[in-house]
């Protein structure tokens, strides 16, 4: 009757090692929905299958010209497989401009300056601190002829929305 009962320890042990991968997966699963490039992989064998029931209903039609329910299927087949292609073009447009804007960022944002504190490590994207201060003092420029653009224009709609008669 002993040898009958369960462990413990062993019946514990299994839904722990169980949940850290069902984790993972999770994770794994967000992180897929998040990342347009993967999502756009996930969407390529649905759009396949789409496009294979839609031509299959298709060929039905042709033989069955006056069957309602067949020209129904087709056109939900079509709806579904349009419905696949905005979702596609969607997630090429989302990381078409997730890389725009990766792009813009390396770009215009600043490269690393050496810290002192890790003398040993060389960073081969850092910059001197001279170029770093020459590239800061370009920025603030810039911010300010933004802000001097953006204090012209509001003058100018200020200027305008005030009638002309009052003199």
């Amino acid at each position: 009757m002993a040898s009958q009962q369960p462990q413990p320890g062993g019946s514990m042990s299994q839904p722990g090692l169980q949940q850290q991968p069902q984790q993972q997966q999770q994770q794994l699963s967000q992180q897929q929905d998040f990342d347009p490039v993967q999502r756009f992989k996930m969407l390529i064998p649905q759009l396949k299958e789409s496009l294979q029931v839609t031509a299959a209903h298709v060929a039905v039609s042709f033989v069955a010209t006056s069957d309602l329910y067949v020209f129904q299927r087709f056109d939900k087949s079509l709806e579904e497989f349009y419905a696949l292609c905005d979702q596609l073009e969607l997630c090429l447009r989302l990381a078409y401009e997730c890389l725009s804007q990766s792009i813009d960022s390396a770009k215009h944002s600043p490269n690393l300056v050496p810290t002192a504190t890790k003398p040993d490590t060389v960073q081969t994207e850092s910059m001197s601190y001279a170029q770093y201060l020459g590239m800061i003092k370009s920025q603030i420029s810039c911010a300010k002829d933004i802000h001097n653009a953006l204090l012209e224009c509001s003058k100018k709609i200020a200027g305008k929305g005030q009638p002309q008669g009052i003199m």
